[in-house]
């Protein structure tokens, strides 16, 4: 297997963010003039907080979601929790990664379904007594729409002052659902559609 076709290289205005989605691992370079194989995405530059905007890693619920998608929840949370904890310690991200992009064939989601997905994730996983941060969150509400035989538009993406990540789901306009505004500080670097700035993500940042 190529690493290269698993590496996003997020240029921003004073280094280079390193990430293997296979993996997992993630590196910060300074701009040396060096090529690093991956596949190349720019960062917006956002406007400076000095640190005062932060992503929280998880959210608590911001309004209710249907009985149903409650309980539909609770399998997606366990189905989440099952990809996160079983087999290779270092393929763990891999597979998040997977099983957030597992209905990406399917029809996507209203912006009603994803935000009942994403409520009735936050509802189901509140209590987990594992690590749960945004990425298991994402990945939970994209496998919940796709037993709904839906599309999850999930995302993860980079954002500087200071460079961090985090993992989120969007409607098909690309508005973040259920997401505080800092999440439009955030390029995507992944995508249902693989590494990089696909199609949709590439609409997104010209709007």
């Amino acid at each position: 297997m190529n690493p290269a076709a698993h590496t996003v290289v997020a240029i921003t205005a004073n280094a280079r963010v390193i990430i293997n989605y296979t993996t997992g691992d993630t590196e910060l370079r300074r701009l040396d003039g060096r090529p690093v194989a991956g596949t190349v995405v720019h960062i917006q530059p956002s406007t400076p907080t000095w640190g005062t905007t932060e992503t929280r890693a998880t959210l608590t619920p911001n309004g209710s979601a249907p009985a149903r998608w409650r309980l539909a929840a609770i399998l997606a949370v366990l189905l989440t929790a099952a990809a996160r904890a079983c087999g290779r310690r270092r393929r763990r991200f891999s597979r998040l990664v997977r099983l957030a992009c597992m209905g990406r064939h399917l029809a996507p989601a209203t912006y009603a379904q994803a935000e009942c997905a994403v409520r009735a994730v936050r509802w189901a996983s509140y209590a987990m007594p594992t690590a749960w941060a945004c990425l298991e969150e994402s990945a939970a509400a994209a496998a919940l729409l796709a037993l709904a035989g839906r599309r999850a538009e999930w995302r993860h993406g980079v954002a500087t002052d200071p460079v961090r990540l985090h993992a989120w789901i969007v409607d098909s306009r690309g508005r973040p659902v259920e997401e505080p505004e800092d999440t439009l500080l955030y390029t995507a670097t992944y995508t249902p559609d693989g590494p990089g700035p696909a199609r949709r993500a590439r609409r997104e940042n010209a709007t």
